[in-house]
């Protein structure tokens, strides 16, 4: 596939990309290249290939969701520097 330098161009305001003068070709040719392997993976037979996301079958694995004891407000406040009731005290950070 034959790419312009209008294209890469293009591209690159598409990606929010700059680019020097000198670097224009070097992107071009590359750019080309990639394209150029494409259309070799599409000239493959892939009817007999079932569509996936990824190589591997893995899964995320979950663990049963409980309710379980924890701390009690003491507890969880009882190192902060600064309480206020059962809160955390923090200074202000946006001015209203």
């Amino acid at each position: 596939m034959k790419i312009t330098r209008e294209t890469v161009l293009h591209v690159a305001e598409l990606a929010r990309l700059e680019f020097q003068e000198n670097e224009l070709d070097k992107f071009r040719e590359q750019l080309e290249n990639i394209l150029g392997y494409i259309e070799n993976l599409n000239k493959l037979d892939t009817s007999g290939v079932e569509p996936t996301y990824h190589v591997l079958e893995i899964s995320t694995p979950l663990r049963r969701d409980l309710v379980e004891p924890w701390l009690s407000v003491d507890q969880a406040l009882e190192n902060s520097p600064d309480r206020e009731h059962d809160f955390f005290a923090v200074p202000k950070v946006i001015e209203g």
